[in-house]
């Protein structure tokens, strides 16, 4: 039996020129509302020129438990020791180390980086890849090598090298296929399935290589070495080049736990490191609730969703290294205020009121807000002081006005959203193309990445804004992977209730195939992007830390929609992230404590 909830005598303040609304969900459920409602023990069919209506639960997080975390790993004994082991592994890269062999170089910068510490040795990783890309005796040590041909291909494209496809070539028999011979270096096999998704448009022999090394990596049995195997599952399940960074650190400090070859100092180092820069994101988050909870959005926009901890999970995604915490800062608003809109346009808003809020964005203009209803004044009011805030951060230190870019990016996303509720209201289904050259834009891509450029405090240039503003392959690539997953993440809730703003449906529709072979064209579809995004590393005209930006932005889509909606439920496995990246430290010796036990009184809801 299902719950039909009637609204009544809603508060004045949320009155809009909309029709009553009537919210259908499986029983048993929980509704998080100002408004009175009462429940009905029958099934009425949603009045025909209505939304489909959700109600989404409220935050799993207690703000006060948010706010009193602390981290004992700010002490400066820590800090003291992490120098220590930081100048003992600089050592080890030191590129006038005779005993280092390249490859073996290359082993250990790929250690580092999987192990989260690549931001505390740039210059020296820099410095041995240029050496390694420059050396002309190349061919005498990855001849005949498959580890090391793939662990150098992969590595130096991840920087931004241009490496060609043919380094693979003397792999190839006389038919342009990989040699049968390969398949028993299983460690030779992984590195080349993973080097195999750096591949760009039209490089044949990467698309063979992730073929080859794919279907002989699934028939692994047996294998003697159990560590080993755990990573080429975990490989087959994401590919190393499209995971979240922060997640595969944690999980690789495990793996490299179990190794054979493990370095003391370097396992040392990476957890020390990892609680380090855990409890600046503690201090991150801590500002981030205080800015959530004073600007009071949330206890009146009671149909949004309260998702501040997710939302600033997200910014970590994008960037987790410790002197971006300004570009977290903004992301997270960034993400709330997106929310917010999401909803307002796909839950909330009438037809009517969307086009006023959407031409109040386009103006950015007060005096647009007059004929908005309160709950929108409130969001407009709360965006525009916001924005306003940050691009005058930018002109007091750099001499820049980008609120143009700012405010830009915005109308953008909104006018896509406005698009996605006249197709509702029409009962128009778009063609897949239609769809996906609007849904890119309406995915919030473009906003998470044009505030994260001027976030970082990197200089600022003509020619870098003109590109900024022309949405090249960095750009549009990220925002279509954040759409895709999105919609094969919640394609199937919304087939449900009839909504048509996914590709899914709109593939359904134009090509009358069954939803599985849709969910396939998405992914190829996703495969196809990241080729695109692929061939702008090694041509951007944008600094290698922007490019980083938006690789994590496709990286942490992916992640956040990997289980489900990330963003709409709260799962377990968005729980997990919370629990592992920013709340647990990792246990390096003694016990370090943080003040509150993470068991009592964590969750405000089960």
């Amino acid at each position: 039996m299902a719950l039909q909830l009637h609204a009544l005598n809603p508060p004045s303040s949320f009155v809009s020129k909309r029709p009553t609304r009537y919210v259908i969900l499986k029983a048993p459920c929980t509704v998080r509302s100002n408004w009175q409602v009462r429940c009905v023990a029958s099934i009425q069919s949603q009045a025909e020129d209505t939304k489909p209506s959700v109600v989404y639960q409220p935050t799993i997080w207690d703000y006060d438990f948010v706010e009193s975390l602390r981290s004992g790993y700010v002490d400066d004994t820590f800090r003291t020791r992490a120098k220590e082991l930081t100048e003992d592994i600089k050592v080890m890269l030191n590129k006038e180390n005779k005993e280092v062999e390249p490859v073996g170089q290359l082993k250990l910068i790929d250690v580092l980086e999987r192990l989260g510490l690549g931001h505390l040795f740039e210059k020296e990783i820099d410095g041995s890849l240029q050496a390694v890309y420059k050396d002309s005796n190349t061919d005498k040590w990855i001849k005949d090598d498959l580890y090391a041909t793939a662990l150098y291909f992969r590595l130096l494209r991840q920087h931004g090298y241009l490496v060609s496809q043919d380094a693979f070539s003397g792999f190839l028999d006389e038919k342009g296929k990989f040699k049968e011979s390969i398949c028993g270096d299983i460690m030779g096999m992984l590195n080349l399935y993973e080097a195999s998704y750096l591949g760009a448009e039209g490089e044949s022999i990467l698309d063979e290589a992730r073929d080859f090394s794919k279907r002989h990596l699934e028939d692994i049995k047996d294998y003697k070495d159990s560590n080993v195997v755990a990573q080429v599952n975990h490989s087959l399940e994401v590919p190393l080049h499209w995971r979240m960074l922060r997640p595969e650190t944690r999980w690789y400090i495990d793996a490299y736990q179990g190794q054979e070859d493990m370095n003391p100092i370097i396992l040392e180092m990476a957890k020390l490191d990892f609680n380090m820069v855990q409890a600046v994101h503690q201090r991150d988050l801590r500002r981030a609730s205080r800015w959530w909870r004073n600007l009071g959005l949330a206890p009146k926009l009671s149909f949004a969703r309260d998702r501040l901890v997710e939302s600033f999970l997200w910014s970590m995604g994008v960037t987790y290294e410790p002197q971006y915490d300004r570009c977290r800062n903004w992301l997270t608003k960034v993400m709330n205020f997106v929310l917010i809109i999401d909803d307002i346009y796909d839950v909330y808003g009438s037809l009517e009121d969307l086009e006023l809020f959407t031409d109040a964005v386009d103006r950015w203009d007060m005096t647009a807000m007059k004929e908005l209803p309160y709950y929108m004044k409130m969001s407009f009011l709360a965006l525009y002081n916001t924005t306003n805030e940050m691009a005058y951060d930018i002109l007091k230190e750099q001499g820049w006005d980008i609120l143009s870019y700012l405010t830009k990016t915005w109308a953008d996303f909104i006018k896509a959203m406005f698009m996605e509720a006249q197709w509702y209201q029409k009962k128009t289904t778009p063609s897949t193309e239609e769809y996906l050259k609007n849904g890119w834009v309406s995915s919030s891509g473009t906003v998470f990445l044009v505030h994260a450029f001027f976030a970082t405090g990197q200089e600022i240039t003509k020619e870098v804004l003109e590109c900024l503003g022309s949405n090249p392959d960095l750009i549009f690539g990220p925002s279509m992977i954040f759409r895709l997953s999105n919609d094969l993440a919640t394609s199937s809730a919304e087939l449900e209730r009839g909504d048509v703003s996914s590709s899914i449906h709109c593939y359904m529709h134009e090509h009358k195939v069954s939803e599985q072979a849709a969910r396939q064209y998405i992914k190829d579809k996703i495969m196809e992007t990241w080729k695109l995004m692929n061939k702008s590393i090694t041509n951007s005209p944008f600094s290698i830390q922007f490019v980083k930006f938006c690789l994590n932005l496709a990286r942490t889509s992916l992640c956040v929609y990997q289980y489900g909606d990330g963003l709409g439920a709260e799962s377990n496995k968005s729980k997990d992230h919370v629990l592992s990246l920013i709340i647990k430290p990792i246990s390096i010796g003694s016990p370090i404590t943080h003040s509150k036990h993470v068991d009592d009184g964590l969750l405000s809801v089960s």
